[in-house]
């Protein structure tokens, strides 16, 4: 585990006490989410395994700092970063708070931004108005985001639009989460049936479609099966960032599984790798993202777009200017290992090769 951040400490102070339900159905199961996201404890800490790899430095670059540009398209869009600030949270006032604090800052910076999942607001109309932040953000990307789970407890095509339509999104994305479901105390665990019913969604929903997972990697074998139902973006969400089994765990009590799996699935390079086989994929790599350092090894291992969760949480607790504060910092640490590798295009970044295990 890491002592973690100064931001993220005081974030957690300022997110006050945790709530003390006695069940499942007295549980404010988003607001807890925030709480223990922020907490350095829920993060898979130590070693990082972006580190696992170095760049060749280039003493003679040959290039203009300022005219590396970053810019990539993403969903028919132009960012001018490959950056998302990934899928956190929703369905609360503090929630509603954070994610127009992500989209302002998106929207200030161009890069793109998703709302966590939107399931609480389809149940209860009334939550909609804390994923709704197209007004903020008018030309950002923007994706919406449902459990893919739930395609099995009585959502489909129709919702998924919904999901779409309630945020005016470009895309949307459909997480898979068998572990955190397998842990936390209000777990919905049929994941039978599942792909056609992606496939489906992929076919019948009228914008691109975002498989992702949550923080423990998607494998080639599983890429490749997503990719024949018709999916073409697949992001990694593998591990090294914030483990969801920790915080699930905490909130069912049972800190030992918590441990025990807390570092369970594909590390989020190897899995950028994996998906990266499979042709006609775009490549989303998150977990563990914590810098423009680890952006760039990611790029380099094969992602078109890198996502980044967990830096961000703490700066959308204040204003959407930390945010965008947070995303400039981002693509200026990008930009000097893009410089010192004598790249000035993202395209070039992505023929730079990584050494393992110096």
């Amino acid at each position: 585990m890491t002592a973690g951040d100064p931001a993220a400490l005081a974030a957690l102070e300022a997110a006050g006490p945790p709530p003390l339900p006695e069940g499942p159905e007295e549980r404010d199961r988003k607001a807890e989410h925030i709480r223990l996201a922020l907490d350095p404890r829920m993060q898979l800490g130590g070693h990082s395994y972006f580190d696992d790899y170095r760049f060749e430095h280039e003493a003679l670059p040959e290039i203009d700092f300022d005219e590396i540009d970053t810019a990539v398209d993403f969903l028919g869009r132009r960012l001018a970063a490959p950056l998302l600030i990934s899928s956190m949270t929703g369905g609360t006032e503090m929630a509603g708070r954070i994610n127009r604090n992500l989209a302002e800052g998106a929207e200030r910076t161009g890069v793109a931004v998703g709302v966590g999942s939107q399931r609480k607001a389809l149940e209860d109309p009334a939550k909609a108005d804390t994923f709704r932040v197209r007004e903020v953000a008018p030309e950002a990307v923007l994706l919406a985001n449902l459990g893919a789970v739930q395609l099995n407890y009585g959502m489909g095509v129709r919702e998924c639009r919904q999901a779409v339509e309630m945020i005016g999104a470009d895309a949307l994305i459909l997480h898979l989460n068998p572990l955190q479901e397998a842990i936390q105390p209000e777990g919905q665990c049929n994941f039978s049936g599942l792909l056609p019913k992606i496939g489906e969604v992929v076919r019948e929903v009228g914008v691109p479609v975002v498989v992702k997972e949550i923080g423990c990697g998607i494998s080639e074998a599983t890429a490749r099966a997503l990719a024949a139902q018709g999916v073409r973006i697949v992001d990694t969400a593998g591990v090294g960032g914030t483990s969801w089994a920790r915080i699930e765990a905490e909130r069912a009590r049972d800190l030992e599984i918590g441990e025990l799996f807390a570092g369970w699935g594909l590390p989020t390079p190897e899995s950028v790798r994996q998906v990266r086989r499979v042709e006609g994929l775009t490549v989303i790599a998150s977990g563990g993202v914590r810098n423009g350092l680890d952006a760039a090894k990611a790029i380099a291992l094969g992602a078109d777009v890198v996502g980044l969760a967990y830096p961000f949480l703490a700066p959308a607790l204040e204003s959407a200017e930390r945010v965008a504060d947070k995303v400039r910092r981002t693509v200026r640490e990008l930009k000097i290992c893009m410089f010192c590798l004598g790249v000035k295009t993202i395209a070039e970044l992505r023929r730079v090769k990584l050494v393992k295990g110096l």
